[in-house]
């Protein structure tokens, strides 16, 4: 095969399948680094307004900040201070079980307002003046992976929080249709000259071995995945589809320790109102149902998931009955057995607000990576998080 043909060819495998040089170099690396437990990350894209999620209805500066915006009818009461929207009423058992964890006033030092780069910072784990090139995750691939479907996102593209420097995840929204396209013709055409003289030549011999470790994934992933399929009754959304697929996947016992999902369209400059409400419904019926989904297969104990979005928004509500970008929010913790289940820390002033009218974060949402990887992954934090961050005690 010449190398005009293999470029045309590959080109199907190089845009579904994530997977930079590594292969052998990881190979020696024994399965029982990456321990038992699984991470679950689901992130509120668009920068969910956490006042509105978590709400400070004995608040008159919030009241007064939001005078058409305001929740003040169906407040899920969960302490003296604060409240469940009235949309996320699946996830009180949780709470009142001690299986879930507010952490507020998450943020960074000199918070930026961009969703792409602020996307960026929170999934390089970079401060706001650093621009990284590889991501938390990624960087925990790179010390421990082994094989492409140790990290897993269900989407059609890999983020930035996946991706390391030797070692990437793998993106597919659908396993089948991954499997199907690894099983292609000229796929496999391109597999079969692997042995060709010309590729030390060309340097291509590390894509032939990227493709052949690749189609290896998609086989593991479509084999395993087929023995278990989900018995619960999931929304009919793709956020829930999402999530059915990865309890599918630990149900079936695949060897992967970090699952990414999705869930858009929080960017609500405009009529906030009903927006918010549909989507946060979403988010607690599929999160409801994903965990429903593990218990009665007992796999939910050793899974943790961690819910964050890329910035909050303003206190005051602005012109459009809607909210602008802000900066620190809530994150959420859905686990077995928390150390600290409920509500983590107190929400910050609503009267002591930063330059912007932003509320102050008090927590850094790198002090959660790190706390996640020493304390659940079982791993030292050490050249995954950039810097030392103190370790907090939600698990």
């Amino acid at each position: 095969m010449d190398r005009r043909k293999f470029l045309k060819n590959s080109a199907l495998a190089s845009s579904l399948f994530f997977v930079p040089n590594f292969v052998k170099a990881f190979e020696t690396v024994a399965t029982e680094q990456l321990g038992y437990k699984r991470l679950v990350i689901v992130q509120l894209a668009g920068g969910n307004d956490g006042l509105n999620t978590i709400i400070p209805y004995n608040n008159d500066v919030y009241y007064n900040a939001r005078p058409r915006l305001a929740i003040s009818k169906d407040i899920i009461k969960l302490n003296d201070d604060l409240g469940f929207h009235p949309s996320l009423k699946p996830l009180r058992s949780l709470f009142d079980n001690g299986e879930l964890s507010i952490i507020n006033n998450v943020g960074y030092p000199n918070p930026v307002r961009s969703h792409f780069r602020s996307m960026d910072i929170w999934h390089t784990a970079s401060g706001s003046d650093e621009y990284l090139q590889t991501g938390w995750l990624g960087r925990y691939l790179d010390q421990y992976g082994k094989k492409p479907y140790n990290a897993i996102e269900l989407d059609e593209q890999l983020s930035l929080a996946m991706k390391g420097e030797h070692f990437n995840g793998i993106a597919t929204n659908d396993y089948n249709v991954l499997y199907k396209t690894a099983q292609d013709p000229y796929f496999k055409n391109v597999i079969n000259h692997y042995n060709d003289a010309h590729l030390s030549e060309h340097n291509l011999g590390y894509l032939y071995q990227t493709m052949i470790e690749a189609t290896s994934s998609a086989k593991y992933i479509f084999e395993k995945t087929t023995v278990k399929s989900s018995n619960e009754d999931y929304p009919q959304n793709n956020f829930a589809k999402q999530l059915k697929n990865v309890a599918q996947f630990i149900n079936s016992g695949l060897d992967t320790k970090v699952f990414y999902a999705s869930l858009g369209g929080f960017d609500t400059h405009a009529n906030q109102t009903n927006k918010q409400a549909k989507l946060l419904s979403q988010y607690a019926d599929s999160v409801s149902a994903f965990v429903k989904d593990l218990k009665q297969n007992n796999t939910y104990e050793n899974t943790l998931i961690l819910t964050f979005s890329e910035f909050g928004r303003r206190v005051k509500q602005n012109a459009a009955d809607g909210t602008d970008h802000g900066a620190a929010n809530n994150v959420f913790v859905i686990g077995k057995n928390l150390k600290h289940a409920g509500v983590y820390n107190s929400l910050a002033s609503l009267s002591n607000l930063d330059s912007n009218g932003d509320l102050k974060y008090s927590i850094d949402f790198r002090s959660i990576y790190a706390t996640i990887l020493t304390k659940w992954m079982n791993v030292s934090a050490e050249g995954i998080i950039p810097s030392q961050q103190k370790q907090l005690n939600f698990i």
